[in-house]
């Protein structure tokens, strides 16, 4: 077997891949849709937030691809840590693949001097069996859940704003579709740092954001024209500062598909149902710009009660399977 770093200009190869990806969430994952060719391939190339990466790609001796995996390298926080998953295609596996690309990846963190390894898996699919078994541990396991927007009773949302802006007085909405607004890049980096209260693997780091880091790291593949981002913000009427925000994204080639990016809400604003009030008014704004859209998708920690308890209000229900998210020493990688 020849484990060889993937070279962007390599079209043919990053097609493989993507077939590998479809094959393996075919059997592993097959709640969703898997993402289409050009987010699979920027991702492959540059990441969902311009994170340092490297992408290795596993082929036998007849030059059939039969693997690969992309390397995470935090830059900014997380610095003694890498992350990704040797994905095997289905047909190739128990041949000591994916162990061979655990392997090659440990030894990619050692040369970048991190000291744990993470990967994210689903629950009871082949990757979680291979985490188990290289002796990987369990650091956070992540709920699916799906809103089935066309069973949800005439209505309901409209009941559900109402209620959640008596409890919001003095609180206004904006929404914009796309990249964030240059105005908008530092008070979503503010909202976007309330986000570190809520649960996280035992070993993370939380992200720190500033404007400029919303500007060069956030929406990579709504600027390049790979996704739609739809956006609604809650605006204090006293001050002006973003007190929440929420951003669904939706892949132009599955329409009727839409995924729940963050929903967060500062701490000092919390209490008035601004979570509920901006998600039914995300609901109310994709109705009318994203009318093909059926399911969203989102996944909390079991331990984050108060999102659980704003989803399940909006008819969200959990799928299985669930994800686990498991770490393990680069040293203990064998």
């Amino acid at each position: 077997m020849r484990i060889a770093q993937w070279d962007p200009a390599d079209e043919k190869t990053a097609r493989a891949c993507h077939e590998i990806m479809i094959a393996a969430q075919a059997v592993d994952d097959p709640v969703e849709p898997p993402i289409s060719y050009g987010p699979f391939r920027f991702f492959f190339r540059e990441g969902w937030d311009k994170t340092p990466c490297e992408t290795w790609v596993a082929s036998g001796d007849d030059g059939t691809i039969t693997g690969y995996y992309r390397i995470r390298l935090p830059d900014l926080e997380n610095l003694d840590q890498a992350s990704g998953e040797p994905t095997v295609h289905p047909a190739f596996r128990r041949r000591g693949i994916g162990r061979e690309l655990l392997r090659h990846a440990g030894g990619r963190a050692t040369a970048h001097g991190r000291s744990l390894f993470g990967a994210s898996v689903a629950a009871g699919a082949a990757g979680d069996a291979f985490a188990r078994a290289v002796g990987a541990r369990l650091d956070l396991e992540e709920v699916r859940r799906i809103q089935y927007l066309r069973q949800i009773p005439p209505g309901t949302i409209a009941a559900l704003r109402a209620s959640a802006e008596k409890a919001a007085a003095g609180y206004s909405l904006v929404s914009w579709i796309g990249d964030v607004p240059e105005k908008y890049r530092g008070p979503v980096a503010g909202v976007v740092n309330a986000f570190a209260d809520a649960p996280h693997g035992e070993n993370e780091e939380p992200e720190v954001w500033d404007a400029d880091r919303v500007r060069e790291r956030s929406g990579v593949l709504v600027r390049a024209g790979l996704m739609r981002s739809y956006n609604v913000a809650a605006l204090s009427d006293s001050t002006g500062e973003m007190t929440a925000w929420t951003e669904v994204i939706v892949d132009p080639e599955t329409p009727q598909w839409g995924y729940q990016e963050l929903t967060a809400v500062v701490r000092t604003h919390r209490g008035h149902r601004l979570g509920l009030l901006v998600k039914t008014a995300m609901l109310e704004l994709l109705a009318s710009a994203q009318p093909e859209l059926e399911f969203i998708q989102t996944g909390n920690a079991a331990a984050n009660q108060h999102m659980i308890a704003v989803n399940e209000q909006l008819g969200y229900r959990v799928v299985e399977p669930a994800w686990r998210h498991y770490e393990m020493p680069v040293a203990a990688i064998r």
